[in-house]
């Protein structure tokens, strides 16, 4: 029977979300076309009318899962992003987690087309955790972009490393408690220092 366009596109983003999770729990090449399928609830042959290649998938499914850590990341400050993402609730929940942690290693060995979607998806989330300082290209505004992108890398690189332990290894737990620690005193240190700037140029 003929799927009416709407439903196709339904069909559509539903695979797309089951490949995203599917994707950072085990990694691109961790899952199957026939598998993923399956757990979209369609038939292998059914993907063909959606995507021309597996990917084709990775790409949409990347660029949809950067999207959402991004629209997390909108309206939260960097200390409140800090104290959810540097965390075991975040370590374990990969299928949940966040696509930059769970497959920048991975998309390190993919094609163009995919380092372009996460390089899209991690100046959306630099955007969205960046707290608006200055004027447009400023010494300050720079400053804070800064900041952040030091901080994401920081939290990125803790959940990764503490994912590479055994679940109930104890450096599991140290690498969260002290890379969180030290992140959130590098903030606090931060935002002091442009305080006393602002201060001093008042």
């Amino acid at each position: 029977m003929r799927v009416s366009k709407a439903q196709a596109e339904q069909n559509r983003a539903h695979i797309v979300a089951t490949a995203a999770g599917l994707f950072r729990e085990r990694g691109y090449d961790g899952v199957g076309v026939a598998e993923l399928m399956a757990a979209a609830g369609f038939t292998h042959g059914g993907f063909y009318k959606h995507f021309g290649s597996k990917a084709d998938l990775m790409a949409e499914a990347s660029a949809s899962g950067l999207s959402q850590i991004a629209a997390r990341a909108e309206g939260v400050g960097p200390a409140e992003f800090v104290e959810s993402y540097v965390s075991r609730e975040h370590r374990d929940g990969r299928g949940d987690g966040c696509t930059i942690a769970a497959l920048s290693g991975d998309a390190a060995r993919q094609p163009a087309d995919i380092k372009t979607e996460f390089a899209a998806g991690i100046e959306s989330v630099v955007t969205a955790l960046q707290v608006p300082s200055g004027p447009s290209g400023g010494a300050e505004q720079r400053a804070a972009r800064a900041m952040v992108i030091d901080m994401l890398a920081h939290a990125v690189g803790a959940i990764m490393l503490s994912r590479a332990c055994p679940d109930d290894s104890p450096l599991a737990d140290e690498i969260l408690e002290v890379c969180r620690k030290e992140i959130l005193a590098s903030l606090a240190h931060g935002s002091s220092d442009r305080q006393a700037a602002r201060n001093s140029d008042a």
